[in-house]
Parts: C-alpha cells; sequence; structure tokens
C-alpha cells in the first residue's frame, strides 16, 4: 500500500482529478499540568476558555497568557472518584448577565452523593464569581461516587438542559419521582417549562424530559436539527448515543446492548430491543467508555462537516463519527498515539477542536487539519 493511500485511509483525503491531497490531524499543547480537567466553555471576545478541574477550581486560559490562578466564589464539591467540580456552561445572554453555570457533586450526613447546578456572576475580570444561586439538586442521593454524569447543555430556546446519572442505581433510572438516571430541562432561572412531559402529572418529577438513562457523558445540541444528543455509558458494552425526546423512556436497565460486569446478564434487563423504550442512534457493543461530545458545523475543516466527535475514556481516543440525519458511521479514532484519556471535546469558535485530556497531569489540547 503507498504511503498516500495509507495516509488517505487513516486521515481522510480530497480527491481533485487524479491528484489526492492528503489531510493530516495537527495537535498542539496549549496547557498542561490540569487536575483532571472535565470542561471547556468558551468565553466571547476572545478572552479565552473557561476550564473545570474535578478538584474544585475553575479556571481561564488565555492564548499567550496562559491559566489563571483558580476563580473565587465557586462552591465547595465533594471531591471523590468520579466526583467533584464537572461541566460549565455560560447563559445564552452570558454578554449581558455574566452568568456561568456549574454542576458539581455534594454528599449528605450519610456520605451518599448526587449531583448539584448552579450558577453565579462572573465579574468584568473573569476573576470572581459572586451571588452563587444553586437551582436543583439531585434528589436522592444514591452514589458513591459512580455514575453521576453531570453535563450542561442550552438550547435555541434558552432552555437548561442537564444530564443526571442514575448513581450506579440502576433501577433508579426508571422511577421519574427520582431525579437519577435523567435528562432535566429547567428554565434558565431554574424554573419548571409549563411544557414539561410530566407536569401536573402524579409520582414523577416535573422537571424530567426523559428518563432511563444510566451514566450520560456527553449532551449537545445537533446544530442542523436543534435537537439535544447525548452520549452514556453502558455498563461492560453498550455504550450509547441517544436523542431525548419528550417523556420518553431510553431503557436503562431493562433494556440494554451491555452485559453485567459480572460477565452476566443486566438484572432486570430484557435484552436490546424492548417494547415502551427508545433505541439509542448507535451503540458501541465494546465500550470505549464515550465522554463530551461536539458537533462539526464549522468551515474551518470541510473534511470534518457534517461530524459528531466523541471523547474515549478507556480506549484513549476522540471518535470521528459521520452524520447523515440520525444515521451514524464511525469514521476512525484520533489521537489514539498519544495515550491519553480523553474527557471533553468542543468545536471552538474558530473552527478547531478543543480536548481535555482526564489525569493529574492533564492537558488542554488544539486539534485541527493540515495538507
Amino acid at each position: 500500500m503507498s504511503r498516500l493511500v495509507k495516509g488517505c485511509l487513516l486521515a481522510g483525503c480530497l480527491l481533485l482529478g487524479q491528484q489526492a491531497l492528503a489531510a493530516s490531524v495537527t495537535v498542539e499543547q496549549l496547557q498542561k499540568g490540569l487536575d483532571h480537567p472535565w470542561a471547556v466553555a468558551f468565553l466571547p471576545d476572545n478572552q479565552g476558555l473557561l476550564i473545570t478541574e474535578r478538584s474544585g477550581q475553575l479556571r481561564r486560559w488565555q492564548a499567550g497568557k496562559g491559566l489563571s490562578p483558580p476563580i473565587g466564589g465557586v462552591p465547595k464539591v465533594w471531591a471523590h472518584r468520579q466526583g467533584g467540580l464537572l461541566d460549565v456552561a455560560l447563559a445564552p445572554d452570558f454578554a449581558q448577565s455574566r452568568h456561568v453555570y456549574l454542576s458539581y457533586t455534594e454528599a449528605d450526613s450519610a456520605g451518599r452523593a448526587g449531583g448539584v447546578v448552579g450558577y453565579g456572576t462572573l465579574n468584568k475580570e473573569n476573576s470572581q464569581l459572586s451571588d452563587f444561586k444553586v437551582i436543583l439538586q439531585q434528589e436522592p442521593k444514591l452514589s458513591s461516587g459512580a455514575n453521576l454524569g453531570s453535563r450542561l447543555a442550552f438550547d435555541r430556546q434558552g432552555s437548561l438542559w442537564i444530564a443526571f446519572g442514575d448513581n450506579f442505581q440502576a433501577e433508579s433510572a426508571q422511577n421519574t419521582e427520582a431525579l437519577t438516571g435523567k435528562i432535566i430541562r429547567l428554565n434558565a432561572d431554574g424554573s419548571i417549562p409549563k411544557d414539561n412531559p410530566f407536569v401536573g402529572k402524579k409520582n414523577a418529577r416535573a422537571e424530567v424530559w426523559s428518563y432511563g438513562m444510566r451514566n450520560p457523558q456527553g449532551l449537545a445540541l445537533n446544530p442542523w436539527t436543534s435537537e439535544m444528543w447525548e452520549t452514556e455509558h453502558g455498563p461492560r458494552g453498550g455504550d450509547e448515543v441517544n436523542i431525548p425526546r419528550k417523556g420518553m423512556n431510553y431503557g436503562w436497565p431493562i433494556a440494554t446492548w451491555g452485559i453485567d460486569y459480572s460477565g452476566e446478564k443486566v438484572p432486570g434487563s430484557k435484552g436490546g430491543k424492548v417494547p415502551g423504550t427508545e433505541q439509542p442512534v448507535f451503540y458501541w457493543k465494546v465500550s470505549p467508555a464515550v465522554s463530551g461530545m461536539a458537533f462539526y458545523d464549522s468551515d474551518r475543516f470541510s473534511e470534518w462537516k457534517n461530524s459528531l466527535f466523541v471523547g474515549a475514556l478507556k480506549e484513549k481516543s476522540l471518535i470521528h463519527l459521520t452524520v447523515n440525519g440520525e444515521h451514524l458511521v464511525e469514521k476512525e479514532r484520533l489521537l489514539k498515539d498519544r495515550g491519553e484519556r480523553i474527557r471533553d471535546v468542543r468545536t471552538g469558535p474558530d473552527g478547531y477542536l478543543y480536548v481535555l485530556t482526564d489525569d493529574s497531569d492533564g492537558k488542554l489540547l488544539k486539534v485541527g487539519l493540515s495538507r
């Protein structure tokens, strides 16, 4: 096999008549020394980006200036196993309100943990949060530090979506009175939208949008359909990409394409397809341990148009899938040669991908293409 053909297979190529231009992946390390970074959010007007560290710090990174000291006013977090300071998102009206939303974990007196979501006001110097307000606490608290989820995303109507894991208590994902294993939809101020599916219904929380999720790790708005998409961990196998729709049951633990960690059938599972439950739009029989996700709709790299990028923790790669409506095809796995767990990926305003690696010496990477 020629080097050119091999390069096209690995990185993709454009055919121009009889000439092929191979596109190779470029990686620039922007920052190292991050303590298990979990999420990034881009500040407007080239002011850099915010980064959460799971141990409890919120920092700003700027080109040419590097990493800031921890931003003040961040609530104290329960940092244990998968818990800590997790996602960060800017309010849609951030330019006026300066509101920054955080998800994190807290524990009760018995040591059981759950997710919390709130927001504070970031000062003009980007150094201090003030007036932090909690708008949602995951109840009941069931976690010893696993399956917490806790992703945040806003839709085009300004609603806040929250993805909570089942806290490693599988049956709770089917209980609509619990906020575990759920996709939540709120107004930006924490109030409940009147058109949520369980508003006014008995034995259900009005905050719930959809249920039957196991451990959501990615949440992103599809730029072509304006629907929210979600990635989640299966047990042993069965990692999924879902489109969480109003009032729908996504199956866990009744329906799963994975098996229990013991190698046996998941307790309570009735198979991969179960009446009354929704199918994922894509699943992996062998779990890569999916993490954050980002759609790609920038003009900078035409080869990546109509793509979805998903981080992988166990497989230590960035998974590139092509998107055609609701049909996904895995195309390639990038960054495998680095051997680093990928925690988050976001498409930057400049059209590059920004990637966080999950380590005590975590890194911020800028990923693109060159020819």
